[in-house]
C-alpha cells in the first residue's frame, strides 16, 4: 500500500496536519494552487498569555490573484517579528530553542513558498515524521482541476490510499477514486494533550508548541494518527 497526502503549503502547521503527514509515504505540496485568503498557507494560531492569536505573514496585495509559489511577503522583516512573538508564546518551555530553530532556519529562503514548505517539513522531521518522498505539484505537469486533479496525482505516483483532511468532503469525487481502486480515508484527529490543564487544552495551534513542550523524542507520541474510510466519515 502506498499512501499519498496532498496539501497546499502550510505555515508551521498544527499537530493534526503533522499526524496526517506521519501516515504518508508520499506527500505532494500544491505550490501552484491559487492562494486562498484566510487559509493556513500563511498563518497559524499561537498561545499567548492573553489567549490565542494569529501569527500571519503579511503578503503583498494580500496575495490576491496569486499562485502560492508567487507569493511575496509585504514586510521584509516579518520573520523577526514572528520569532519575538514565539519567544513570548513558548517562554519557559523545556525545548524552546529546538522549536525556535525551525523558524530561524527560514532565513535562508528567498522564495516565500519554499519557506512555507520548509516550515512544515522541518517541523515534521524534528517531530520524528519523515514521508519517504515529496514532490511539488508544479513539477508534476498535472492538467486536471479539483477532484480530478487530486486523482490524477495519486494515480501518477502509484498511490493506493489517499489520506485527506476534512475539507475535501466538499469537493472530492469518492466514487471516481473507488473506481480506480484507491481507498480514500479522512483524518480522525485524536491529539494527546501536552503542557496544559486538560480543560484548557486545544490542539489548534502551531506544532511548534508541541515540540517546544515535549521535545523531538516525544512529540510523535502525542499525534495518535488514525483515519476513517470515506463512507464512514460521511455518515458521521
Amino acid at each position: 500500500m502506498t499512501t499519498v497526502v496532498i496539501s497546499q503549503p502550510m505555515y508551521l502547521p498544527w499537530p493534526g496536519f503533522l499526524a496526517q503527514l506521519s501516515l504518508a509515504d508520499v506527500v505532494v505540496w500544491l505550490n501552484d494552487a491559487q492562494f486562498s485568503k484566510g487559509s493556513f498557507t500563511n498563518r497559524v494560531q499561537v498561545n499567548l498569555p492573553q489567549g490565542k492569536s494569529w501569527l500571519s505573514i503579511p503578503l503583498e496585495h494580500k496575495g490576491s490573484g496569486k499562485k502560492i509559489t508567487e507569493l511575496v511577503a509585504a514586510k521584509p522583516d516579518w520573520l523577526a517579528g514572528h520569532v519575538a512573538t514565539l519567544k513570548q508564546s513558548l517562554r519557559g518551555s523545556a525545548h524552546l530553542q529546538e522549536a525556535l530553530e525551525v523558524v530561524l532556519n527560514l532565513r535562508r529562503f528567498d522564495n516565500l513558498c519554499d519557506a512555507l514548505v520548509a516550515s512544515s517539513t522541518d517541523l515534521a522531521n524534528r517531530c520524528g515524521i519523515s514521508p519517504k518522498t515529496s514532490f511539488l505539484s508544479s513539477d508534476l505537469n498535472v492538467s486536471k482541476r479539483g477532484s480530478d486533479r487530486v486523482l490524477q496525482i495519486v494515480k501518477m505516483l502509484g498511490g493506493t490510499r489517499y489520506v485527506t483532511g476534512h475539507g475535501a468532503r466538499n469537493y472530492l469525487n469518492h466514487s471516481a477514486f473507488q473506481h480506480e481502486g484507491i481507498d480514500v480515508e479522512y483524518m480522525n484527529y485524536n491529539i494527546k494533550p501536552w503542557g496544559f490543564a486538560e480543560n484548557d487544552f486545544s490542539p489548534f495551534v502551531t506544532g511548534l508548541d508541541l515540540l517546544a513542550n515535549v521535545g523531538s523524542a516525544q512529540a510523535a507520541t502525542h499525534l495518535n494518527p488514525s483515519t476513517l474510510h470515506w463512507q464512514e466519515f460521511l455518515e458521521k
